[in-house]
């Protein structure tokens, strides 16, 4: 690509989900160093506080799912307020897709993970469908596809600051994912805390939604005492300042991970019907925790065939504090 045909500005659309939008980063990085274009970004409302925390990012524009807003009108009035020389899907769905389209643009380019018919939108698609890799190499095809020279990753995102009291090393420790059948056991946490707690003096942080205030209640609660419950008290934004204070994360495969490996926080991970190589937290520093093979793991279900549920139920607490140990002793 030479000089004269660089793109000044580029449209990003990346609406979802939390792990997906850091696992672009490092290619939208890529992007604004090799052509020094203005980046915005195209997100769900529920991320827009978060996406407006992405160094590269000039603006947000958010957009309702499930055509939620009253006025329509005004997502298209911001989606077309500017004319891009590039916009760029990241999403690969039927409704990236068609929001691709309607940008004021001279080029549209889509993922080679598009799905539903989504290249129907697109002027090209950048290269071919390999699943068989990370997804943060997969959202660097779109820089093979432009010429440009790959960078090494990079997560760049600033979170405010937050002062947090106390000695010993913080772990925070987020037990809830998206699906049942990938989080480990409550009891399983509480043990493997508690050990953290009374062998380190870890200071614990459970954490999470709304939804896991009461799971993360039964921990603090089995744990006895010396965890500090903020599930359902920080925003996302809030939930990236702790994690940036954390020596530690232990988690389910969920989003949150992802948030903790871009602000270099090492994560201890367990994974159970889903695959590390594909959505693992990317970098050296982290490890991840499984049970012993199993024929039917990883089956990528929300629930259990068999209803044993034994990728996750046969994960020791004694391995992951074994795990746990190790990583703290390292930082």
């Amino acid at each position: 690509m030479n000089a004269s045909s660089q793109p000044s500005s580029i449209l990003v659309v990346k609406l979802s989900s939390l792990g997906d939008l850091f696992h672009a980063l490092p290619a939208v990085r890529n992007l604004k160093r090799a052509l020094g274009a203005e980046i915005d970004w195209v997100t769900q409302r529920e991320y827009v506080d978060l996406v407006s925390c992405f160094d590269d990012v000039r603006r947000v524009i958010p957009f309702d799912r499930r055509g939620r807003s009253r006025k329509p009108w005004t997502f298209l009035k911001a989606l077309r307020e500017d004319r891009y020389d590039m916009v760029i899907d990241m999403q690969g769905l039927l409704k990236s897709g068609l929001i691709t389209r309607l940008v004021r643009s001279k080029r549209r380019i889509g993922p080679s993970f598009q799905r539903e018919c989504a290249w129907l939108f697109y002027h090209a698609v950048a290269g071919k469908r390999d699943k068989e890799r990370h997804a943060v190499e997969e959202n660097f095809d779109v820089v093979h596809f432009l010429g440009l020279e790959p960078l090494p990753p990079e997560f760049p995102v600033t979170f405010p600051a937050v002062e947090l009291e106390g000695r010993g090393p913080r772990v925070a420790v987020i037990p809830s994912s998206r699906w049942v059948t990938k989080d480990w056991t409550p009891a399983g946490f509480a043990a493997a805390a508690r050990r953290l707690r009374d062998e380190r003096g870890a200071r614990i942080y459970l954490m999470g939604g709304p939804g896991d205030a009461a799971r993360c209640a039964d921990i603090a609660r089995m744990m006895g005492n010396g965890a500090i419950n903020l599930a359902g008290k920080t925003s996302l934004v809030e939930m990236g300042s702790y994690l940036v204070a954390m020596d530690l994360l232990i988690a389910n495969d969920s989003g949150p991970v992802h948030m903790a490996a871009a602000v270099n926080t090492p994560s201890l991970v367990l994974f159970g019907p889903t695959c590390p190589e594909r959505t693992g937290p990317y970098g050296d520093e982290h490890r991840i925790v499984q049970s012993k093979p199993l024929d039917c793991r990883p089956c990528f279900m929300r629930d259990c065939p068999p209803g044993h549920h034994r990728c996750m139920a046969d994960i020791s607490a004694d391995q992951v504090t074994s795990v746990a140990l190790e990583m703290l002793r390292r930082t």
